[in-house]
Order: structure tokens, then sequence, then C-alpha cells
């Protein structure tokens, strides 16, 4: 009598939750690991060579690409807030939409709109820094393991969208002023990235900013490597061509 009276007991709080028609609060982000690294800088090479590949191959340009991608990136990601938890065949592909609207965001402050890299790169810096803020402040939190709400998920979506930016309008900037090619930009940055890792293991920094800085600098690094595998040998490449390196890193992703 006593155990079913406890079975009873124990059973409410779920039987509410169901009868108000509630979800369970989910994380809806994968675990961050090695792997989720490999497969971050390979969909970010994917991302852009695709957008290279409609630029140059179907003549849409800067406008026509924007537009596209922006609505494709709507589309995928009103999908994944609909979706209860972490579904990776939604997750990556909004990652991979993500990292090129960040990287066109950037192409047009430079490109369209004639801004400085320096510029560019300040601003991109202080809006991010803004939504970091307004997340803190009205979450109280900016824990990745707690991206569990509309909500939160929103600013952790506008954050990617604006470390990807920031990370394409900050390799560009470097990459102009000190004439460094592909290959020696990968080699460059990989031992930062490793720096701050070590940081985070070893020296305790926080976990949430260790994630952006990384978050950050792995989108010049993948946009390095698959520039050394798509350019032209007379530009550092290996002449594999956007078609190619995005076959082959899609390939490695699945």
């Amino acid at each position: 009598m006593a155990d079913g009276a406890a079975e009873t007991r124990a059973a409410a709080p779920v039987d509410a939750a169901a009868a108000s028609g509630r979800r369970p609060r989910v994380n809806r982000l994968p675990e961050v690991t090695v792997r989720f690294w490999i497969i971050k800088m390979l969909w970010t090479t994917v991302g852009e060579t695709s957008a290279d590949l409609l630029d140059e191959k179907a003549g849409l340009g800067l406008t026509g690409v924007s537009v596209l991608m922006t609505a494709l990136l709507a589309v995928v990601l009103g999908v994944q807030f609909r979706t209860g938890a972490h579904r990776a065949g939604v997750y990556w592909p909004a990652v991979a939409l993500t990292s090129v609207v960040g990287m066109l965001v950037s192409r047009n402050l430079t490109d369209a709109m004639r801004v400085s890299p320096e510029t560019g790169t300040t601003v991109l810096a202080l809006v991010l820094a803004a939504v970091f803020v307004v997340w803190y402040r009205r979450e109280r939190t900016l824990s990745l393991h707690s991206i569990d709400t509309a909500s939160r998920e929103a600013f952790y979506w506008l954050a990617v969208l604006l470390t990807f930016a920031l990370g394409t309008a900050a390799g560009d900037l470097v990459s102009a002023r000190s004439g460094f090619g592909p290959l020696l930009s990968a080699v460059l940055l990989g031992p930062v990235i490793a720096a701050v890792a070590l940081a985070h293991l070893a020296l305790d920094l926080d976990a949430v900013w260790s994630f952006w800085i990384a978050y950050i600098l792995t989108r010049p690094l993948g946009a390095a490597i698959g520039a050394c595998l798509s350019q032209p040998t007379r530009d550092g490449g290996l002449s594999l061509g956007p078609v190619a390196t995005s076959a082959l890193f899609l390939s490695a992703v699945l």
C-alpha cells in the first residue's frame, strides 16, 4: 500500500506536466567534444565553398547569394526551433548555413558598403559583446548546457551568426595586412586554438568564454583549410576547386 502511494506521488508531477501540454526542458545543443569542433570546421568549409560556387558558377553575385542563403537559413532555423531536443540532421545544416550568412554579412560590409576591415571587425565585435550582455541580463546565464528555451536558443543562434561574421572579418583583416597565404594562416591558427583549449583545461579559463573564443577562431581556420584545397596552386592552394572541396568535406561530415 505504502509503495503504491509513493509511486502515485512520484508520477504526479509527470502527469501534471503531460496534462498541461508542456514539453520538458531539454538542451537543444550537441555535447561539445573534439568531434564537435572537427564537424564545425568541416561544415564551415562546406558552407563557404558552396557560397563561392553559387557566386562563381551560378552567377548570383553577392546580393543574390545573400538573399538565397538567408532565406534557406530562416527555413532551417524554423525547423530547428520546432524540435524538442538536439537533432543532428537539423542542427548541423543550420550551422553550415549560419556560417555562410555570417560570412556574407562580413563581405557585404567590406565589399558592398565599403567599410574598412578594421572598422568592420570592431563593429562586429561590439555588436557581439552587446548580444552577450543582453543575453545574460535577460536569462541570467550564458551556459551552453541551458539552451532549453526559445529565448535562449534565439540568443545562441544570433551569437553564432555574429561569431562567424567576426571570424570572417578578423581573418580577412589579418590576411590583408600580413599577406599570409591560406596554408600559413592555418598553420598559425592551429596553435592559437590549442592555446585556448589548454587555458581552459589547465588554467581554468571559463568554459563559456573558451567556447566562444574558439568558435570565432575556428571559422578562419576552416576557411583557410578549405582555401588550401580549393584555390589554384599559384595562390597557394591545391587546385581542387570548390566542387571537389565541398564534396570531400561533406563526405567527411557524413
